[in-house]
């Protein structure tokens, strides 16, 4: 499984993007930069398409950040693209989505579920190192908030900017943060 701390491993994956098919979407793709991987079990779903569209909202405020966004299911991008064209939800959609049919990405990340052929509903984000900084794993049933998924990115964008600072349960940008010290020990 990935986890807070480990690298991406390699893959390369074609997207649907913006109408058009993208080859060559690689761990060199989203070098440099932050990115979301949020996986999904499969295309026309039930709980997936609320998922997607939630996040298609919050797309412009992440991309402002610097944040590149890449959907995952293993459904193919031929399949990705009847969705975006047919649901008024998934229509929304301006980031990547990955087909990942081979389930590279689905293995290199923990989330293929053994004997079922689909991802589990997860998120995993990087830095600009490749660095795995956040994740977030909810049985099939239970979707995500990409209101929150927006907040941890601006907290761990924080943390990584101002060293020796740290964001404390539910800060918001602009908030107050802590300095570790032993002063503060048993105090919180």
């Amino acid at each position: 499984m990935g986890i807070v701390g480990s690298k991406l491993k390699p893959f390369n994956a074609t997207a649907f993007h913006q109408g058009k098919f993208v080859d060559g979407i690689t761990e060199e793709t989203v070098k440099d930069k932050w990115a979301v991987f949020f996986f999904y079990p499969a295309d026309f779903t039930f709980v997936c398409p609320t998922e997607l569209e939630d996040l298609a909202d919050v797309y412009p405020e992440l991309q402002k950040l610097g944040v590149e966004v890449y959907s995952v299911s293993t459904d193919t991008h031929f399949s990705h693209k009847a969705w975006h064209d047919t649901s008024p939800a998934i229509g929304k959609i301006n980031y990547y989505m990955l087909g990942d049919q081979n389930h590279t990405l689905s293995n290199n990340f923990g989330v293929l579920r053994e004997g079922v052929g689909l991802a589990d509903r997860a998120t995993f984000v990087t830095d600009p190192d490749g660095t795995i900084q956040l994740v977030e794993i909810t049985p099939e049933g239970v979707g995500r908030n990409a209101a929150e998924l927006l907040r941890k990115i601006k907290a761990a964008k924080y943390w990584r900017e101002h060293p020796g600072q740290v964001c404390p349960a539910k800060w918001e940008e602009g908030a107050e943060t802590l300095a570790p010290s032993i002063d503060l020990v048993g105090k919180i």
